[in-house]
């Protein structure tokens, strides 16, 4: 069946031409975005007041956690294989080069710095790495290697160091940026980040310290700084084996992450999300400010670090996680056991930054407040401290996202269960009150017999949207509204073949386009928008042309960093672009019913639309559903947040028919 309504045949568009990012959308996201965030922030931990509530809540939070970094349910813990490839001696100490499996053939390759001379169990510091590459041609050494003046010093000084190296840079590189720098947006709908992987891998790795006769297991700490400071707080938070932590330029605010970062420094004073990779964030199902991750390493030691003049993680971000997490130490009457520690700097490693994390694990996991005078040197060459001379050849290291996470099964029927996870895991981020609409008429022409009209309504605050609707001059009583939500593809076919007969009130929709308005019609488009039109003044339908959010009007910049940042802040917001495009939908149904139709809707989905209408369809009244293009598997769908764990495609367009009729309009495809 081939169709194309009014709206996809009288209303295109050439690309956006590039320019700053000021279009109206882009103004509108940054107005919403700050909305968002300010509302999150003033909400974090908002329903904690006493001791009592935190206790009440604190093992619910923790498992939010383990949630949102893909650990619930928790991977099963397979041997470690344990391996040890080699040892390095010093005087004072010795290094053991090792490998373990997290799972099975996901290596972890690091170093373990074990001093000479122990007498009894030792305290055991799990030091996690930053994004610190070692690598000569293609040999990748491991970041282990550049961090591992950490490990002499704690080995020199009678700890312990377990030095692990990341996926990304390890020794068999993975990839920590999928949505970053490679569109793997099913990282989303998976509830995948490498965040993940990193937080497991700490957790195997306090396992793997257990089994070593010369350590305490009763005093464990970890610290890291960058992306190791990130996953400090991960292991800290899911894991209560850790006593003490020292996260090192880790962590910053929600606000500094989204909209506000670092003062004068490009695109980063707009949000230092642009600094990081996805490696640095939980997916934020239940919607947390970033307090609320320190607060649960409450009442354990915890000492914060960070340097005053860090680029991508702002001072100000730091000391508000400080007072949030403070608040909750104060509840436990355990001020002193949380401490707040900048120095002069950049986002580098130094020795300042080092010490009082080095003073903070002597005295409370050794009891010793003597000052710290050696400094962390580096010994090592990175041959030494290779632990494969030759990869193993079964390593599924590279490819980890693709079955990190536990995916619905696709066997089971959709149901009232399955709608409820939906909105509970999936769309948590829309509006809990619809809000008024606002609507308000744009423009009201008529061309041919051929009512055409414009409305502007509020999807939510700070996002308002405009729908186009048609139909035939006079008509009382509409059998039906046909209401077509267009990808860009659809909205520059429409603009182009419209242009002839509503360029008199396409001002704004023209210029964004980069179309000229007295560009000359030819002899086939007239005929096209004239055989459209015939269409409409025949029938008894209203037709409804709509674009969501990021889309028409509110399209944002045309520049491929700007959308993919764009994205990813929704994605800190527990959100996603195409969740909230959902939302959109259902608003636009919405206002069809304000504006006083009463007979049946249909929504019409193209390609990236089709599977929007199909879950819209989900949560309003809606007669039938036209996809075209639905996706096969959630790798084609668009990012909707988590959706993978609990649905494939197909189960959600089987959940759609059993509330609609649902046409799928390619032949090709069997459903």
């Amino acid at each position: 069946m081939k169709r194309f309504g009014l709206l996809i045949g009288i209303l295109g568009v050439l690309p956006l031409c590039a320019a700053v990012f000021n279009t109206p959308g882009d103004k509108m996201f940054a107005r919403y975005f700050q909305s968002e965030t300010d509302r999150l922030a003033a909400d974090s931990l908002a329903d904690v007041g006493t001791l009592e509530d935190w206790n009440a809540r604190k093992d619910g939070y923790r498992r939010e956690m383990h949630e949102m970094l893909g650990l619930d349910p928790m991977p099963k813990r397979t041997p470690l294989k344990a391996t040890i490839t080699g040892k390095v001696k010093h005087e004072d100490f010795e290094v053991w080069k090792l490998h373990y499996q997290s799972i099975p053939r996901l290596y972890v390759t690091a170093n373990l710095y074990v001093p000479k001379g122990l007498k009894k169990p030792a305290p055991a510091i799990l030091y996690v790495c930053g994004h610190g590459r070692v690598k000569k041609g293609s040999v990748s050494y491991g970041n282990k290697v550049h961090y591992q003046h950490h490990g002499i010093w704690f080995a020199r000084h009678g700890y312990v160091c377990l030095t692990i190296d990341t996926l990304q840079l390890g020794e068999i590189e993975g990839i920590h940026h999928g949505t970053y720098n490679h569109d793997m947006w099913w990282w989303n709908s998976r509830g995948y980040s490498s965040a993940s992987v990193e937080a497991w891998n700490c957790i195997r790795a306090l396992d793997y310290l257990e089994t070593l006769d010369f350590v305490d297991k009763n005093r464990f700490g970890v610290t890291g700084r960058s992306g190791g400071g990130a996953y400090s707080w991960w292991i800290s938070v899911l894991d209560e084996r850790i006593k003490v932590s020292a996260p090192v330029a880790g962590i910053t605010s929600l606000k500094n992450h989204v909209y506000s970062g670092y003062p004068n420094s490009g695109r980063l004073a707009h949000g230092v999300v642009e600094g990081h990779c996805d490696c640095m964030f939980h997916v934020n199902t239940y919607r947390w400010d970033f307090d609320h991750i320190a607060a649960l390493v409450a009442p354990r030691p915890l000492m914060i670090l960070n340097t005053d003049d860090d680029r991508i993680f702002p001072l100000d971000g730091v000391t508000d996680v400080f007072n949030g997490a403070r608040r909750i130490y104060g509840l436990h009457g355990e001020r002193d056991k949380l401490g707040l520690t900048i120095v002069p700097g950049g986002h580098s490693d130094t020795q300042p930054l080092r010490v009082p994390a080095f003073s903070w694990f002597n005295r409370h996991l050794k009891g010793e407040e003597s000052p710290v005078t050696v400094a962390a040197e580096k010994f090592f060459q990175p041959e030494q401290l290779q632990v494969f001379k030759k990869l193993p050849e079964d390593a599924i290291n590279a490819d980890i996202q693709e079955t990190f996470t536990q995916l619905a099964d696709g066997k089971t029927k959709p149901s009232e269960k399955t709608m409820d996870l939906l909105r509970d895991k999936v769309f948590r981020g829309w509006p809990l009150k619809e809000g008024a609409l606002n609507a308000k008429r744009a423009f009201s022409t008529e061309h041919g017999g051929v009512i055409f009209e414009a409305f502007d309504f509020d999807s939510q605050k700070d996002m308002r949207l405009r729908a186009y609707i048609a139909y035939r001059k006079g008509l009382k009583q509409p059998t039906r509204v046909d209401v077509e939500v267009l990808n860009e593809e659809y909205w520059r076919k429409s603009l182009q073949l419209g242009r002839p007969a509503f360029a008199n009130v396409w001002g704004d929709e023209l210029k964004l386009a980069g179309i000229k308005v007295d560009a000359p019609v030819t002899d086939k488009q007239r005929q096209a928008i004239a055989k459209r039109m015939e269409g409409v003044r025949k029938g008894d339908v209203v037709f409804v042309a709509f674009m969501p959010r990021g889309l028409g009007l509110s399209a944002l910049t045309p520049d491929k960093q700007h959308i993919t940042q764009t994205r990813r802040r929704f994605m800190l917001l527990g959100q996603t672009l195409a969740g909230m495009q959902v939302w959109d939908v259902r608003r636009c149904v919405r206002l069809v019913q304000e504006l006083g139709y009463e007979c049946p809707v249909t929504l019409w989905g193209y390609d990236t639309t089709s599977s929007q209408v199909a879950l819209a369809a989900l949560y309003e009244k809606i007669a039938t559903v036209y996809v075209k293009g639905y996706p096969e598997n959630d790798k084609e769908q668009p990012d909707y947040l988590n959706i993978s764990r609990i649905a494939t495609p197909a189960q959600i367009l089987e959940l759609t028919r059993q509330r609609s009729r649902v046409n799928v309009l390619d032949q090709k495809k069997k459903r």
